[in-house]
């Protein structure tokens, strides 16, 4: 991978990044083992679903990561929350199988979803989808990458405008009439459809529901470094690492259709 790092001012060895890729590219590769081979299904106390894969990938990478840098803090879907980790500088967030429904279901949209948080930002970040072999990429103020080729949020001047969208059809319906130019269309998993954004193919990512950290980390950075703009529905910052580790949603869209964003969100009526 060819980039200019010198604008670099985080703390990791890049040494680090080639790691992550590793350790993730071989998470990805069990869960696919397992979707051939059978998994468990059980219900969490939410009453989502958990699979043996979920667990799995999660134990993988937390042995690991946390085996090479036992100074860092961890934060995943699948582990009891260690409180530790608010004392420390470095942090990873993980979402072992983010769109769990869609991989029990064979449908290639869910993702293995982990950033590496300093400071309550992202500086590393992969989301990878190991049922198309789609491994997106990010480094703070190094760019964006799907599978080591450079990517960027569109920017043509289509005048339709593709947005991934987590809204009920009523709440559709009034935003057609408001953005009439807008096509919406739904998704299985928010850290496959950031990472969707930071490559391209589509303009606009709108879940101003509540979300979970580890759903959104890795692919903030994402969509930040391929030149888009991630934030929360009140088009605020979204600081990872909190004691309270559900945020404000999370919106996502490329710099020229910030307008167009904004009037969509002021059209929901959030309070």
């Amino acid at each position: 991978m060819k980039t200019d790092r010198s604008t670099t001012n985080t703390t990791h060895d890049h040494t680090t990044s080639t790691f992550l890729q590793m350790a993730v590219r071989e998470a990805g590769a069990r869960a696919l083992e397992l979707a051939e081979k059978g998994f468990e299904i059980s219900i969490k106390s939410d009453l989502s679903q958990v699979t043996t894969a979920d667990l799995e990938v999660d134990r993988m990478l937390q042995d690991r990561l946390l085996t090479r840098y036992p100074e860092d803090g961890w934060l995943s879907e699948e582990t009891p929350d260690d409180r530790k980790r608010l004392d420390k500088k470095r942090v990873w967030i993980l979402d072992p199988i983010d769109g769990t429904r869609n991989f029990i279901s064979k449908i290639p949209q869910y993702a293995i979803s982990i950033a590496l948080v300093e400071n309550h930002e992202p500086i590393l970040g992969v989301i990878y989808n190991p049922a198309t072999n789609e491994m997106f990429f990010a480094e703070k103020n190094a760019g964006a990458y799907l599978n080591d080729m450079p990517i960027h949020v569109n920017a043509t001047h289509d005048e339709r405008l593709i947005c991934l969208a987590n809204i009920s059809a009523q709440t559709q319906a009034e935003l057609e009439l408001i953005e009439p130019n807008v096509e919406y269309t739904g998704f299985g998993s928010i850290a496959y459809a950031l990472a969707l954004q930071a490559v391209g193919r589509v303009d606009i990512t709108l879940n101003p529901g509540s979300q979970n950290e580890w759903d959104i980390a890795a692919g903030i950075l994402l969509v930040q470094e391929a030149g888009g703009t991630a934030k929360d529905r009140y088009w605020q910052p979204i600081p990872l690492n909190q004691s309270n580790t559900t945020t404000q949603g999370v919106i996502a869209t490329r710099p020229d259709k910030t307008e167009t964003v904004q009037k969509l969100l002021e059209s929901l009526r959030i309070p």
